[in-house]
């Protein structure tokens, strides 16, 4: 009696030992009873059926990094290339990983180099340096699109480094030396023409400015000269007599200061011009 007792004591604490399930927070349990899918155990304490109910899989789901591959490509340009990927990611319905899919890194691994190639293969070489942001987050949907039914859940997927080869490389920098030769060229005569362009607007404005000086003389002669014609207008005859006077008095003196001989010899109609003159401009006195 106490055999059975004590047998009967130790199989309910196996069965207790059976049905409670702890599990790790960085893992998920995959139930199975009698072959079959029963359940998915969650991080914590879980309660199953003994000597019924199995785990089958113990499944982190912590994140995963894949190793970094290397994988061929062509651009649209045909250009062959060497991608270098990197991918991470983590398991999100185990229940799924397990039954669909043997080799989740094999398998995302091709998934990711397919689409690598097929995305690149759409863009010229430039385009793929210069888009490599835009170019990763086009990768990152396909690959998540592509692996939702084995419930993964893609985190990150980089491309580190896209090589080429040495001939293209090569090929590359020869060309790249030439377009920097162009734009040095291109500089060389542009400068060149806006010289050219300073030195005929400088010419233009020294003309402009000469023209301008000559019709402000033009200006002031013929403003002169409407003085002159009022003054006539409103003094009659005696106002051209005066400037005529008054420019034989100054032609006189300037004589009379000449250098030399102060000996001038003057015909007698010029004296009698100048004493009228002198006779107006005493009388204006």
């Amino acid at each position: 009696m106490n055999g059975f007792l004590g047998a009967l004591a130790a199989l309910i604490l196996l069965s207790v030992y059976l049905a409670v399930r702890i599990v790790p927070q960085s893992q998920k349990h995959v139930v199975e009873r009698f072959g079959r899918l029963r359940s998915v155990l969650g991080p914590g304490i879980n309660f199953v059926v003994p000597f019924v109910d199995r785990v089958a899989h113990k499944i982190s789901i912590l994140e995963r990094q894949l190793p970094t591959a290397t994988q061929d490509a062509i651009t649209a340009d045909n250009v062959l290339v060497k991608v270098e990927t990197s991918v991470f990611y983590r398991i999100t319905e185990p229940e799924k990983t397990v039954y669909r899919i043997r080799d989740v890194d094999a398998a995302i691994a091709t998934t990711v180099a397919g689409i690598v190639r097929s995305e690149i293969g759409k863009l010229e070489l430039d385009q793929v340096q210069s888009n490599r942001t835009q170019l990763i987050s086009q990768i990152r949907e396909h690959v998540h699109a592509m692996v939702d039914d084995w419930g993964i859940e893609v985190t990150r997927a980089e491309i580190l480094d896209v090589n080429l080869d040495d001939a293209t490389r090569a090929a590359m920098l020869q060309q790249l030396n030439a377009e920097r030769a162009r734009r040095a060229q291109v500089t060389e005569a542009e400068g060149k023409k806006r010289a050219v362009e300073l030195s005929a607007d400088a010419e233009l404005y020294a003309a402009k400015q000469k023209a301008e000086a000559r019709r402000i003389s033009a200006d002031a002669e013929a403003y002169a000269t409407q003085v002159v014609a009022v003054a006539i207008k409103e003094n009659g005859i005696e106002a051209a007599q005066y400037q005529v006077a008054l420019k034989q008095v100054e032609a006189l003196t300037a004589v009379g200061q000449g250098s030399g001989k102060q000996t001038v010899i003057v015909p007698a109609q010029a004296l009698e011009a100048f004493g009228d003159a002198f006779k107006m401009l005493k009388g204006r006195v």
